[in-house]
């Protein structure tokens, strides 16, 4: 069974700093691309950035400069490092993985709270 553990998430004061971490396991189809969504109550997930198996990479615009992510391929874990937040950087911030080359499934985590203070 496919899981994606994520952790990192919590209360960062403004101008403040977070590293969030998203294993996968128990999947035996290569991972073509992982990446990070975030939803506030209201609103759509949105894409905050993602990376592929090559190391390619995808950032909403907003946040280009101020959030990177990165991957330890040997784990199976990306990572999002969260710099310079800001109180509207608060969200639930959702895990994905697409497995797979033909069969392109679609998991997520549970999600992670990021709550940044002013």
């Amino acid at each position: 069974q496919v899981q994606l553990v994520e952790s990192g998430g919590g209360l960062v004061q403004a101008g403040g700093s977070l590293r969030l971490s998203c294993a996968v396991s128990g999947s035996r189809f290569t991972i073509v691309s992982m990446g990070w969504y975030r939803q506030t109550p209201g609103k759509q997930r949105e894409l905050v950035a993602a990376i592929t198996s090559g190391g390619s990479t995808n950032y909403a615009d907003s946040l280009k400069g101020r959030f990177t992510i990165s991957r330890d391929i040997a784990k199976n874990t990306v990572y999002l490092q969260m710099n310079s937040l800001k109180p509207e950087d608060t969200a639930v911030y959702y895990c994905n993985a697409r497995l797979g080359v033909l069969q392109d499934y679609n998991y997520w985590g549970q999600g992670t709270q990021v709550t940044v203070s002013s």
